[in-house]
């Protein structure tokens, strides 16, 4: 099995701490802003750098014939449900919670395996959704149990973990022939589409210029969160061992959590504790999985 380089573990370290403080910047980002909105400018700000990335590797971003039908299809729940949902639910709940509901993703691609694509599930997996499910369902009732609580947002989150468990799924399964960059751009291209759509729909008579803060977490999920971590982890997807990737992962909601309680001063509570190590059991049930050595 390929072993990291260290610019592979510089990289994927950049990655994780990316992704995992994104969580508390977006919050930041739709505290008093549109979400909608938000999600929409900070696309629109990410296509640029994904192009300029493409044209410096010499990367065609031409869609193959007959297959744009397929692209919105696979832009739909990878992107569109994904970011609609998790942005909507960011804004309703801690960025903590909302990260550890996020990242069930993985449990929701197995299950969507099993339903849509009829693949076998193992005792294991079956461990981990079990875990998921409890996880899930105790900050669920944190959210019911508390007079200011949110549950519409934890439904949303999970919609979108749902979402992009599906997603992920038809994307392996799909027969589309051209580079995975390409792929990305034109999926976001599509959801800035629709999200811009919705933005005009329901939030126009809340627009307004955004203040210096919200603008530099506009700027982050553009440059940062869009423009470098997409691209790089695409890159390195191919090439990382999948213990790797998969402890990757797993540390994001991690970071997530964290980083809420030092960037927003939010103070996790016994269920958040006890549902990240639900999830990360479920994760870990679903991603380490054994594989056989793979020649170079």
């Amino acid at each position: 099995m390929r072993s990291l380089s260290r610019r592979n573990w510089i990289l994927l370290i950049l990655i994780t701490l990316c992704w995992g403080i994104n969580w508390p910047i977006m919050k930041i980002g739709v505290t008093e802003f549109p979400p909608i909105t938000f999600r929409t400018l900070s696309m629109i700000g990410g296509l640029p750098a994904i192009w300029l990335v493409a044209r410096l590797r010499g990367i065609s971003l031409n869609i193959p014939p007959g297959q744009l039908s397929i692209i919105a299809r696979l832009a739909v729940p990878n992107m569109m449900i994904w970011h609609l949902c998790i942005i909507l639910g960011v804004s309703m709940l801690s960025s903590g919670r909302a990260a550890i509901l996020g990242y069930t993703m993985p449990v929701w691609a197995v299950l969507s395996g099993l339903l849509f694509f009829r693949e076998r599930v193992t005792r294991m997996a079956w461990l981990g959704v079990a875990c998921a499910l409890a996880g899930a369902l105790l900050l669920l009732s944190s959210e019911f149990a508390t007079l200011s609580g949110h549950p519409l947002g934890s439904i949303l989150v999970l919609i979108a973990a749902a979402g992009w468990g599906y997603g992920t799924v038809a994307l392996k399964k799909s027969q589309i022939d051209m580079p995975t960059i390409a792929l990305t751009f034109w999926m976001l291209a599509i959801t800035t589409l629709a999200l811009g759509a919705a933005a005009v729909l329901f939030e126009r008579s809340a627009w307004r210029w955004p203040n210096a803060i919200e603008w530099g977490a506009i700027v982050f999920n553009a440059g940062i969160v869009f423009g470098f971590a997409h691209v790089v982890w695409f890159q390195m997807a191919r090439t990382l061992p999948p213990i790797a990737s998969s402890l990757s992962v797993m540390m994001i909601p991690v970071v997530g959590v964290f980083s809420g309680a030092w960037i927003l001063g939010e103070t996790p509570h016994w269920q958040d504790y006890a549902a990240m190590g639900l999830i990360l059991a479920a994760m870990s049930t679903v991603l380490l999985k054994p594989r056989a050595n793979i020649p170079e």
